[in-house]
């Protein structure tokens, strides 16, 4: 049997994760929280981000790697889906629980969906592993498109030329984001944004196109279409219904996020 086709199912055991207001600030300030967004920044009454806890649960993806199925060095983060049950406490502890949920044949590659647990949220993160598939397995259910050309929510965000180089320090230590040989055997020219990072910057500014808080996001998915060089402008796109929204991320006209969608 292939070997990433038997990783479905493995249980990647249990971890507790503790973190601190700091960290919380740290975070917020990293996927662009401005200086007078107190509730963001500020401990007194912290409101945190519901994507901060989408970096403490990365442990599961490494462990995974660990395995021994895949160069770890090879993969690639392709999809994100959070679902929030309730809100992060400013500081604290979380058990985690994670497990790969499932592993799909993309022929060439393969996906492997890391699913994390925790009293406050279920993370889903998609894993790309090129050269990995071709076994036959079930392929992955495609994701609705949604035009957003005439989307009328836009936001212009700038992404400084150290932003991956602080956002590492939230805990998303992938080479590929600092070391040039690393990135270089990626084929990128340099480091790279972590993808988290910009799927952080869209999920504060998306709140804006509903007028909610960006601390009640209840639901979040998006695939990652691109990289992201440092010293760049994202371009935020969502188009609103109720408390729900489509949104993609754009640099020029380039996709770096597609099939956005999110709950508040």
């Amino acid at each position: 049997m292939n070997a990433v086709a038997a990783l479905k199912g493995h249980d990647l055991g249990t971890r507790v994760v503790s973190y601190d207001e700091s960290d919380a600030i740290l975070y917020a300030l990293c996927v662009g929280a401005r200086p007078d967004q107190l509730s963001l920044v500020y401990e007194r009454d912290l409101h945190v981000l519901p994507t901060f806890g989408l970096g403490l649960g990365l442990w599961a993806v490494e462990d995974a790697g660990s395995l021994g199925a895949y160069d770890r060095l090879k993969s690639l983060h392709a999809a994100q889906q959070l679902t929030v049950r309730t809100p992060l406490p400013p500081a604290g502890k979380l058990e985690m629980h994670a497990r790969i949920a499932d592993v799909w044949d993309k022929g060439s590659a393969a996906t492997i969906d890391v699913a994390v647990e925790c009293e406050q949220f279920t993370a889903t993160y998609a894993i790309h592993l090129p050269g990995s598939g071709g076994w036959g397995g079930e392929r992955a259910p495609s994701s609705p498109r949604v035009d957003l050309a005439d989307a009328q929510f836009r936001e212009d965000v700038h992404v400084a030329a150290n932003l991956p180089s602080l956002y590492r320090l939230t805990g998303d230590l992938h080479p590929v984001h600092i070391d040039p040989e690393v990135s270089s055997g990626y084929g990128f020219e340099r480091p790279i944004l972590h993808g988290l990072c910009t799927l952080g910057i869209a999920a504060r500014t998306v709140a804006g196109a509903v007028g909610a808080e960006p601390w009640e996001l209840r639901e979040l998915r998006a695939r990652f279409a691109a990289p992201v060089l440092p010293d760049t402008t994202l371009s935020v796109r969502a188009q609103a219904s109720g408390t729900d929204v489509d949104f993609d991320t754009r640099i020029d006209t380039l996709g770096v996020l597609s099939g956005g969608h999110a709950s508040f």
